[in-house]
């Protein structure tokens, strides 16, 4: 691990400045992700801005009717709420769905929808990868690709996003709040939060330099049956090969966003509209435009399956 200096913020605003002033800042919080890359090299910040003590670990209710999780809460806490276990349940089984126990302790919101990729020529330094060395090189598409995705990836980058979290925010309808380093905030909504490779892989997010996650809004509860059936090698500890969030209406309409599949949270509203005529429909809607591998071609037709036991469950 390389030398790095070290502060602790007062405010959000205050974080912010810190990390817009400082070249090569990182926020840290749990660190379950970031700390792993560090000591890998391949993350190797000067600078590291704590934002543990900034008040961003509440969950509130809203004006609306939703819910505004800060921050900082803990993916453990969040998944234990009661108001989420009622009325946004897909949220908590994805949250429960991923990493350990002791993980999900230190885990927090804002962490999780940050945490880089899992494909492992980015974790293999002697590998090219452009997302770890911008024009470098995909080892990945020539390479074991198992895990890796089939739609909206780019001839730069086949990684997906390992969030089980992100994929319910997405089915979820949820807005991501921040706070830019002049101190104004924006609100992203979800779909628009992570970016695909196209020939930038490094870039994941449209966060401007210092911009910091305050806190995720959830809109009012949107009933129906909520499912997250999360497809792996292993029954635990492991990443998705293929996740399906699913929200099931009663008027047979579904909201279905996919994990394990694509760089971002993969959900596409059109699609959805075929969800009473069955899985197939919705998939072929959902992978259009899908380029496999020989490793990951399966996916499809896995999506396909995961999609109609989700849908089967859902209506019985």
């Amino acid at each position: 691990m390389k030398p790095f200096t070290y502060e602790r913020a007062s405010s959000p605003a205050a974080a912010a400045a810190a990390a817009a002033g400082n070249r090569g800042v990182k926020f840290i919080a749990g660190g379950t992700n970031l700390l792993d890359l560090m000591k890998l090299e391949i993350e190797a910040p000067a600078h590291l801005v704590d934002v543990n003590r900034l008040g961003l670990d509440t969950i509130e209710p809203t004006a609306e009717g939703g819910l505004r999780i800060g921050a900082l809460v803990r993916n453990t806490d969040l998944a234990a709420d009661p108001r989420i276990r009622r009325d946004y349940g897909l949220l908590s089984r994805a949250l429960l769905a991923g990493a350990s126990g002791q993980l999900r302790n230190k885990a927090t919101t804002a962490g999780n929808l940050l945490q880089r990729t899992r494909c492992p020529y980015f974790y293999d330094t002697n590998q090219p990868c452009n997302k770890r060395r911008p024009g470098s090189g995909c080892s990945a598409i020539e390479g074991f690709s198992r895990q890796l995705g089939v739609v909206g990836v780019s001839d730069a980058c086949i990684a997906t996003h390992p969030s089980d979290m992100a994929v319910a925010l997405r089915a979820l309808d949820a807005t991501v709040e921040t706070i830019r380093a002049d101190g104004t905030p924006r609100s992203i909504p979800m779909q628009d939060l992570h970016s695909l490779p196209g020939d930038t892989p490094e870039i994941e997010t449209t966060l401007e330099a210092g911009e910091l996650i305050t806190a995720v809004t959830l809109p009012p509860p949107p009933g129906g049956v909520h499912i997250y059936r999360k497809v792996r090698d292993r029954a635990s500890y492991a990443f998705a090969l293929v996740s399906v969030g699913a929200i099931v209406l009663p008027d047979g309409t579904a909201r279905i966003a996919l994990g394990g599949v694509a760089p971002k949270p993969w959900r596409r509203e059109t699609a959805e509209a075929e969800a009473p005529r069955g899985a197939r429909a919705v998939t072929e809607a959902l992978l259009a435009g899908a380029v496999t591998t020989h490793h990951n071609a399966f996916k499809l037709p896995l999506v396909e399956r995961t999609i109609a036991s989700v849908l089967s469950e859902a209506r019985h």
